[in-house]
């Protein structure tokens, strides 16, 4: 039996079940707040990019702090937290929403709220796998949670769709809370922490030796660099799709979420290739077909303003989700890779901090140029975005790399 078929540790299994309640959670969230939105309250395109605006803004703001708690506390611990406060944000918007007491306002901000579970969550899991797991069998654990967090990108928005359209929003937000729950219970069966060497140094030198890291890294920064050009492009066209596609294409409520959907099929399919990939591709080939899958999409996305079809919008969810999830896998373990112990928890709070704070960044972009010069514009802009990243990937040493390196 090789190292990849190694049956993975129990605890590992626990957290990627706890990944894939969370992700679901969190997919089911993020599609029913636009739903709502468009759907029942008629909001443009420029209003649904300022609530995906508001909903990442947490990543912004506190990646960087809770990256440092991350490293002082039980990581399980928080992110069990993070669960609980999620599953709480949750089922406070569902009872809203059956009293008929919920605003956008209050979407909103309930939803930025939940968000900032998400953040602890996505900080504290990338520094937990290494102490689940030895260095051999990080692709492999990696993967395991980049699948499942797939699945629930593909049933999520299908789910919140189909629930809008025949059950109302409160179905889907109930169920949520209780995949929510169901990821914090899973965390609650981990293991006790192996105890960490207490650190004394601040947290603001902390965080600047993690910054240094990865800016003086010659991986890790165009690594960054290139999923910051890529989230603002992705959450320009997140910010405004649902609008586009109810007003542009007339799509349902139920078709609306099967197309956000495909986005997790894709990633789904990409996951399942990728070890096939991996022995075929070199590990740089793994991380360029990312950005060039994403291009690809975003080309197919904007020919929608002249051809207003399904059959243009399909694949290109397909391929962002298919190429990126490769993308994904392959620079986490590059990331855990190459980063000391002691510091993963601070550079992934710094990559998190860049990247997904590039979210709300994206939005609120869309949300102006979508105003002011209308949706297809930023579309428009979009497909600039994913040109540059691409372009940030393809001229960096990532892209030469034969096989996973690690940290001297």
């Amino acid at each position: 039996m090789t190292r990849s078929d190694t049956p993975l540790p129990p605890d590992v299994r626990r957290l990627v079940r706890s990944c894939f309640a969370a992700q679901g959670a969190e997919q089911l969230a993020l599609a029913i707040a636009p739903l709502i939105a468009v759907l029942a309250w008629g909001a443009d395109g420029s209003r649904t990019a300022w609530l995906q605006a508001g909903q990442t803004l947490p990543f912004l703001l506190l990646a960087l702090p809770l990256g440092v708690l991350a490293n002082r506390a039980s990581r399980s611990r928080l992110m069990c937290a993070a669960e609980l406060l999620r599953a709480s944000t949750l089922l406070l918007l569902a009872l809203l929403w059956t009293q008929d007491s919920l605003s956008l306002v209050g979407l909103g901000l309930l939803g930025a709220l939940g968000a900032c579970g998400t953040v602890a969550y996505s900080v504290a899991a990338p520094a937990l796998v290494p102490a689940l797991v030895g260095h051999a069998q990080l692709t492999q654990a990696n993967r395991q949670l980049e699948l499942m967090r797939s699945l629930a990108l593909a049933f999520g928005p299908l789910v919140a769709g189909v629930a809008f359209q025949r059950a109302g929003p409160a179905v889907a937000l109930g169920l949520a809370c209780l995949m929510s729950l169901f990821a914090a219970w899973q965390l609650r069966q981990l293991a006790p922490e192996a105890p960490r060497r207490p650190s004394h140094a601040r947290p603001l030198r902390q965080l600047r030796e993690g910054i240094g890291f990865v800016l003086g890294h010659p991986y890790l920064r165009p690594v960054m660099l290139t999923a910051v050009v890529f989230n603002i492009a992705w959450f320009v066209l997140q910010g405004i799709y649902v609008a586009y596609a109810a007003s542009r294409l007339a799509l349902s409520a139920a078709q609306i979420g099967l197309t956000l959907g495909l986005y997790g099929v894709g990633m789904v399919a990409g996951a399942w290739a990728a070890p096939a990939l991996a022995r075929r591709w070199t590990f740089g080939g793994l991380v360029a077909c990312g950005p060039a899958s994403a291009l690809v999409a975003a080309l197919l996305m904007a020919g929608s303003v002249a051809w207003p079809t399904l059959w243009l919008v399909a694949p290109a969810f397909v391929l962002f989700g298919a190429g990126p999830i490769v993308w994904t896998i392959a620079t986490t373990s590059l990331r855990q890779g190459v980063t000391p112990p002691d510091m993963l928890g601070r550079v992934s709070s710094v990559i998190l901090t860049a990247t997904y704070g590039a979210r709300p960044l994206g939005a609120a972009l869309g949300a102006l140029v979508a105003a002011q010069a209308g949706v297809a514009a930023a579309l428009f802009l979009c497909v600039v975005g994913f040109a540059l990243q691409w372009a940030i990937l393809w001229r960096s040493p990532v892209r030469k790399l034969d096989t996973l390196p690690r940290a001297p």
